[in-house]
């Protein structure tokens, strides 16, 4: 019988892990991982943390050791990119020209930054940040301090390059038109408690306006708001969200729909590719819908879950969505879902004003999200209740003495 071959494209998180489970369990043929990089996988949090803050060597947001691909006989093939599929041929077409034949293809080419379309966008000094090279470069724009740093966009890589900034010594000014710091994501009840942070820790934060252009001759000197005012800027770091990496997969023919649209199991409307991590965009049982994650979690948990079902395994990806974010001396973990206009309220248990709480947003009294800041070892018990989806007793919800085990 000839040897499978299994095809990854994305030398991603998800793309690793895929990898790593494949061969732990027991898939024997051809492998190969390929990415467009020419650095080998890692992780991203720690371009927006550890790493740019100076704190976390390179090496540390490496997926694997460099050997561990040949030691485990996975073709890692770098600075190379899968152009086309031809799902009748089961073969991808790399950038060299060459033709590789597959068994089972997942794709995990991830998301790229959203550029911003407006005068004077391509000056030098203005940062998007995705990759490690990205986030080098970054690092060493900001690590001498005194600088004058602009970020556009106060989502989470907004505000936690602006505190990788801060911390490093320079002024930072965040512009965003929403009413509070990551609105989209966690409604205006906890990004206000963001506003606050950054407030304190010397951010000039301006709400409510957007970017309409930069000035600079070369180089970025000023980013021009919305409101017609002039920022002065040495460094500009954009951050306003991400789009899904879909191109291979419209091309070959596959659906897409603000990602690539994949089963509960992450399998594509082609029966021998799947798809993961920020790209995918799943069924997800637990919740009732489609969702697209573009989170670490995701993809650390959505590689493992599409290498089983590429090995025929029956699985149901229907994780409790998950992330997590450290800036200044604020910690936290996110669990669920609270997209702003889908839940009735927000309660606490702990103390918001201290910043060591636990927030839960409720609809028809059932827990969807939650989130625990500087508070540890709850997200087993948060995850619980969103996955019991059952209602809770808000009174108990809120208090302290009440274990949390208790009420899933």
């Amino acid at each position: 019988m000839p040897q499978e071959t299994f095809v990854i494209a994305g030398a991603s998180l998800a793309g690793a892990k895929a990898a790593e489970t494949l061969r732990a369990e027991g898939f024997t043929g051809r492998l190969l991982l390929i990415g467009d990089e020419i650095e080998r996988p890692y992780e991203r949090p720690p371009l927006s943390k550890g790493f740019l803050l100076d704190k976390e060597p390179r090496e540390k947001a490496h997926v694997h050791e460099a050997d561990w691909y040949d030691e485990h006989d996975a073709e890692l093939r770098l600075g190379v990119a899968v152009t086309s599929i031809d799902r009748a041929a089961h073969e991808v077409r790399l950038s060299t020209g060459e033709p590789i034949g597959y068994d089972k293809l997942l794709l995990a080419t991830g998301a790229s930054p959203r550029r911003l379309d407006v005068p004077g966008a391509k000056l030098q000094g203005i940062h998007y940040l995705r990759t490690m090279a990205d986030s080098a470069a970054l690092k060493q724009a900001l690590a001498h301090g005194g600088r004058r740093v602009v970020v556009a966009g106060a989502g989470w890589i907004g505000l936690e390059t602006a505190a990788a900034a801060r911390a490093h010594g320079n002024e930072v000014t965040i512009i965003d038109p929403g009413a509070t710091p990551l609105h989209a994501a966690l409604g205006p009840e906890l990004g206000g408690v963001y506003a606050d942070l950054h407030r304190e820790h010397g951010v000039d934060l301006r709400l409510g306006q957007g970017v309409a252009g930069f000035w600079g001759a070369g180089q970025v000197s000023a980013v021009v708001t919305s409101g017609g005012a002039e920022v002065p800027a040495d460094v500009v770091i954009v951050g306003i969200g991400v789009r899904p990496n879909v191109r291979l997969a419209e091309e070959a023919g596959l659906d897409v729909s603000n990602g690539i649209l994949v089963d509960a199991s992450l399998r594509t409307s082609d029966p021998d590719i799947y798809a993961a991590g920020d790209v995918a965009n799943a069924h997800n049982p637990l919740l009732g819908r489609r969702i697209r994650v573009e989170h670490w979690a995701n993809a650390l948990n959505g590689g493992p879950a599409a290498a089983r079902a590429m090995l025929g395994q029956d699985v149901v990806y229907d994780r409790v969505p998950y992330f997590y974010s450290d800036q200044y001396d604020l910690g936290m973990e996110f669990s669920g879902v609270a997209t702003p206009g889908e839940y009735d309220e927000v309660v606490y248990r702990g103390d918001v004003p201290g910043r060591e709480f636990i927030a839960f947003w409720l609809s028809g009294g059932r827990v969807v999200a939650g989130m625990n800041v500087n508070v540890w070892d709850v997200t087993g018990d948060v995850q619980a209740l969103i996955r019991s989806g059952r209602p809770v007793d808000a009174a108990r919800l809120t208090d302290p003495e009440v274990p949390l085990a208790e009420l899933a």
